[in-house]
């Protein structure tokens, strides 16, 4: 093998996010972008030589040639052993479980998740270390020190590899092999669940329907539920990964899952509806009739989790981030667990699962998962849900509608103002950060304040300490107000306000949800003064 040596100079935006670097296809495709942001991250690394890397992604525009190029520089750097999935595509849990499986050093994932695709769209990088999971915050770091002063990177000058056909390759000392990853993580699924029991609800008449959204999802989709456990073929639709997802945003909210929510709320309409996003690690549910609320979802999986063969002996406690709303901590409460509050990014469960102090985590952004991998995974999500549905034999609405009844509703909502002034967006968090200290005991809006801080997360396991993850305004009875910039954005920024209101009274758990969250609304906007900071006097969306 020979290396070339390419000479280089740094960029100085390679600041990687909540899930590593996420930036324009136009930033990625300048020259040596990409390639700087690789040889960055095997810079930080230390003892990998020989050993094993996983490598995939989720198709979008990009992937393919991003791929050849982590490939001969993971080579040029030692690397020993390069599994990569078919075509390039592997779902973030399923790369997950194969660094698992495999006992690989790590893993290198080329996605921008639920962010949109193609030409103009975004593309992402991130890098997962020996646990599957998201590498932590301590090595983002260093990755962006790296990039702050490369001068040159390390690549293999050989042809590019045929990583369309299954089988092996070798460059130099490296071993490439180009692998099944639906195989692995089908296989991984059916050990979890009863997939008999799911597959006698389907043969009843049950109807489902799950959308790919063109994107990584769609053949394991496709593996799992039609020939698997023989949903009726056409179950799955948008089923091919296309490079701009079909030119749709791969996010499975009902704003952008909206074909799906409206025949899920339709006359006609299935028993059950699902969808996941880019990169296959978020999810969507819906019953007939009936959205389901992410905050929600978690809840209902941990409550009934004891109902699929995996967790059977019951969950060792309950993860989620700081805005996911408090409803599965109201299932911990009863079920005797732990409870932990992390700031958002997955990669703050890692340590709890490593250590078994929880066993299902979620967060409000459609992201759930369990101590199985250490990613967020939208199938998993889909099947715990179709998991107890057969054991329950129950609609999707009673099974919600019985959930609050025990543990009463939390009414939850997330408004996001996407792609602002980065200066204004800054500026509102100062002025809110100010605002703090003087809030405890004031009325606002008709609720008094019992509590408000800047969110700090003190790591039980690591005693790492995360400062400043999103501001936290608690209200007497339960209603919540969290203000975050997102990390996950790739033009200007983010600004999310979540809004939860708690309601004991079963006979208003039936309230359409902006709607019971009026006071809430009306408190954010006093308090952040979004439409002073930002210009905009609505949210681009609402979820």
């Amino acid at each position: 093998m020979t290396v070339k040596i390419i000479s280089t100079t740094p960029f100085t935006d390679q600041k990687p996010g909540t899930s590593g670097l996420r930036k324009k296809v136009t930033v990625f495709a300048q020259d040596h972008y990409a390639e700087n942001f690789i040889q960055s991250t095997f810079d930080s690394l230390e003892n990998f030589q020989g050993k094993t890397l996983v490598l995939g992604g989720d198709g979008r525009y990009l992937n393919r040639k991003v791929i050849q190029s982590v490939i001969k520089i993971a080579a040029a750097n030692g690397f020993g052993r390069i599994l990569v999935g078919k075509g390039g595509i592997t779902s973030t849990p399923a790369a997950s479980n194969l660094i698992r499986q495999n006992k690989a050093f790590g893993g290198i994932i080329l996605s921008a998740s639920h962010n949109a695709g193609g030409p103009q769209g975004d593309f992402g990088i991130k890098f997962n270390i020996s646990n599957g999971g998201p590498a932590p915050e301590k090595l983002t770091e260093a990755i962006f020190e790296h990039s702050k002063t490369i001068t040159q990177y390390k690549i293999a000058d050989c042809a590019d590899i045929d990583i369309d056909t299954l089988g092996t390759h070798q460059i130099g000392d490296t071993v490439v092999e180009i692998i099944d990853p639906v195989k692995d993580y089908a296989a991984l699924m059916e050990g979890l669940f009863d997939f008999a029991a799911i597959r006698n609800l389907l043969q009843s008449g049950f109807t489902m329907r799950f959308d790919a959204m063109h994107a990584v999802t769609g053949p394991y989709a496709t593996e799992i539920f039609e020939k698997r456990l023989g949903a009726k073929a056409g179950s799955v639709f948008n089923a091919v990964p296309l490079e701009d997802f079909g030119g749709h945003h791969p996010d499975p909210n009902i704003v952008y899952a909206h074909e799906l929510y409206e025949e899920l709320m339709s006359d006609h309409a299935p028993d059950f509806g699902a969808a996941s996003d880019g990169d296959g690690d978020r999810n969507l549910i819906i019953g007939k009739g009936m959205y389901i609320a992410p905050s929600d979802s978690l809840a209902v999986l941990a409550a009934n989790a004891h109902l699929a063969p995996a967790y059977s002996k019951g969950i060792a406690g309950i993860a989620r981030s700081m805005p996911t709303s408090c409803a599965a901590d109201r299932v911990a409460e009863k079920l005797k667990i732990g409870m932990h509050e992390t700031p958002t990014g997955w990669k703050f469960f890692g340590n709890l699962l490593d250590t078994g102090l929880v066993t299902i985590c979620g967060e409000e952004s459609a992201g759930t998962g369990s101590d199985h991998v250490r990613e967020k995974d939208g199938l998993w999500a889909v099947l715990l849900w179709l998991n107890i549905l057969a054991v329950r034999k129950q609609s999707v609405a009673e099974i919600m509608h019985e959930h609050w009844q025990t543990y009463g509703r939390n009414y939850y909502s997330r408004h996001d103002y996407e792609e602002v002034a980065s200066d204004g967006a800054n500026a509102l968090m100062d002025a809110l950060r100010a605002k703090l200290p003087a809030l405890k005991g004031t009325a606002v809006q008709g609720m008094v304040v019992e509590a408000a801080d800047d969110f700090a997360y003190h790591d039980p396991v690591d005693h790492s300490i995360s400062k400043h993850q999103g501001i936290r305004i608690l209200f007497e009875g339960g209603s919540r107000l969290v203000v975050r910039l997102s990390g996950t954005g790739t033009a200007g920024a983010t600004i999310r306000i979540y809004l939860e209101r708690y309601e004991a009274d079963s006979s208003k758990h039936d309230l359409e949800t902006q709607s019971a969250l009026t006071s809430q609304i009306a408190a954010a906007a006093e308090l952040t003064e979004i439409t002073r900071y930002t210009g905009r006097e609505k949210p681009s969306v609402i979820t």
